[in-house]
């Protein structure tokens, strides 16, 4: 008889020695529980239910409309599937800046409601009192710099941030200031290749990266693109290893030929 081997949960003191140790983080999205269990038993260390759930789940077309309540819906279906991975849910927007207090509570019911491992919250030095009192409270928190898409607004685009030297210096000292406060790990998303790999080297806490080099200590993707659900979604960071909307696509389209001409059901699919 096989003894089924305990599997061993990712913690946010695992992700940080591995960047000890020079080994590689890998993360990817989830939003259901279907998906959330083939990715954890693919191997993955970090799951992020991220509020891209807003784009690729809910089809608005930022990431601002996704609420709380909606956040904490999609976190409770990945948490009932991942039994390795860390399990990081990201804070939507409106329900921590500006306000610490809000911060607070939004992550408390984040974790609460969910059972999540952390969460995870867009900026530098101007959440830090957020980020303070979420982690004081036992809460810990992944940081995310560079491209903030919560503040796609503000960038008035999606394009490669930190370009100019004032943004690249900006973002070193926030990324101090995130590691100072306590962050266990920080998103980089599409900077240039070169500064992620300085500010790397610079901190102590594993960074991710998405669209940002080689030189992160680990990489995030959104699931959906990854494996080619979403249609016409193609940046240059993005390895896509499947094209499942085509597959899929055919395979509806062989479903209802068949249900049309009445080859299905057949004589071994009835009772």
């Amino acid at each position: 008889m096989s003894v089924n081997k305990e599997v061993k949960r990712i913690t946010t003191n695992t992700i940080q020695e591995m960047k000890l140790k020079g080994e590689k983080i890998a993360m990817l999205t989830s939003y259901d529980y279907s998906m959330a269990t083939i990715v954890d038993e693919g191997g993955i260390d970090v799951i992020l239910v991220g509020d891209s759930a807003s784009n690729v789940m809910a089809g608005h077309e930022t990431t601002l409309p996704i609420t709380l309540d909606q956040m904490i819906y999609h976190a409770q279906s990945v948490v009932r599937a991942a039994k390795r991975a860390l399990v990081v849910v990201d804070l939507p927007f409106g329900s921590y800046q500006g306000n610490s207090k809000e911060a607070l509570n939004s992550a408390i019911r984040i974790m609460k409601e969910s059972g999540a491992h952390a969460v995870k919250l867009e900026g530098g030095l101007e959440i830090r009192e957020s980020i303070e009192r979420i982690i004081t409270a036992g809460i810990p928190v992944m940081g995310h710099l560079g491209l903030t898409p919560q503040s796609i607004y503000k960038f008035g685009t999606y394009t490669v941030r930190a370009k100019e030297e004032a943004e690249a210096e900006k973002l070193k000292q926030d990324i101090m200031v995130l590691q100072n406060s306590g962050c266990f790990s920080v998103v980089l998303e599409k900077i240039p290749a070169k500064l992620a790999q300085e500010v790397t080297a610079s901190v102590k806490i594993p960074t991710i990266g998405i669209g940002a080099g080689p030189y992160c200590d680990g990489q995030v993707l959104v699931i959906n693109d990854m494996i080619g659900l979403t249609k016409g979604f193609k940046p240059r960071f993005l390895r896509q290893y499947l094209n499942l909307f085509d597959q899929i696509n055919q395979a509806v389209q062989s479903y209802v030929n068949d249900v049309k001409k009445g080859n299905f059901p057949d004589e071994k699919e009835q009772y």
